[in-house]
């Protein structure tokens, strides 16, 4: 099949261009970047759709990462019946590969997201699970939206911290992402937790000149009936509020005072 299938400019009908300049107006793109090296990512990010559905947004979480289920073959046709619906406000898309197939002649993968965007014009929060690599492909050319801070994931151990710091460092270098949020999966009493997010923060600061701006903890063996943590209620909050370019110049974020922290990874 010619790449010419996946041209999500082709009109399919007379109200495809209302649907893509309505969806374009409300939708939030945001990166959260994977983390083959923690254990329940999946918890982390079920957590997070759960909280964003809470505060009346339909969210669709695309799951490109390296460790993702494979997209079903409808894909080649129609993303949208790829599409599955797992609460009233909550879908999820299989999608490891798939964004390489809307690759274009400058290695952007842009189209992608605005293929998805025109396949569920309904969706207020796309979430897109990726590696960081990917991430840069997707982001750095995407003119769908004024650019959100990517949510950076990790645990307690140290691998995965340092994959994290790895993954913001790729991120800064390739795409010009200089504002990032963490998502640690960590249980209430870990000792390590502040110390973590101190080290990220800290270290994007010094050595990138970056800004962790914040992070949120979550406890992955809670119950996914409880109540959603206030923190987390918090982010999600944040992500949905609109976002504008004089808001942006206005209100700079401050990058935090240089510490001396330990090497990433050191933490124990």
């Amino acid at each position: 099949m010619s790449m010419d299938a996946f041209d999500s400019s082709f009109p399919q009908d007379q109200a495809h261009g209302l649907r893509r300049l309505f969806a374009q107006t409300r939708v939030r793109l945001v990166p959260v970047v994977s983390n083959p090296h923690m254990a329940f990512g999946g918890v982390l990010l079920e957590r997070l759709c759960t909280a964003l559905a809470e505060q009346d947004a339909r969210v669709l979480l695309v799951d490109a990462a390296e460790r993702s289920p494979q997209p079903q073959e409808l894909a080649v046709i129609s993303l949208a019946e790829c599409i599955e619906r797992l609460s009233p406000k909550v879908s999820y898309m299989a999608a490891r590969g798939l964004p390489l197939r809307f690759v274009d002649a400058h290695g952007s993968t842009a189209g992608f997201l605005q293929a998805i965007v025109d396949a569920a014009p309904e969706t207020d929060v796309l979430l897109v699970h990726a590696s960081a690599s990917e991430q840069c492909r997707l982001f750095a050319r995407q003119t769908i939206c004024l650019p959100t801070k990517p949510l950076l994931l990790a645990d307690d151990r140290p691998a995965s911290v340092t994959h994290a710091y790895a993954a913001m460092k790729l991120m800064t270098l390739r795409a010009k992402t200089m504002v990032y949020h963490l998502l640690l999966g960590a249980a209430p009493s870990s000792p390590r937790a502040g110390r973590i997010a101190e080290q990220l923060a800290g270290c994007a600061d010094i050595f990138l000149g970056s800004v962790l701006q914040g992070w949120t903890q979550i406890d992955p063996a809670g119950n996914a009936t409880d109540a959603v943590p206030r923190a987390l209620q918090h982010l999600a909050a944040t992500v949905l509020q609109p976002v504008s370019l004089e808001t942006e110049a206005r209100f700079p974020v401050k990058s935090p005072m240089p510490v001396n922290w330990p090497a990433i990874g050191a933490v124990n």
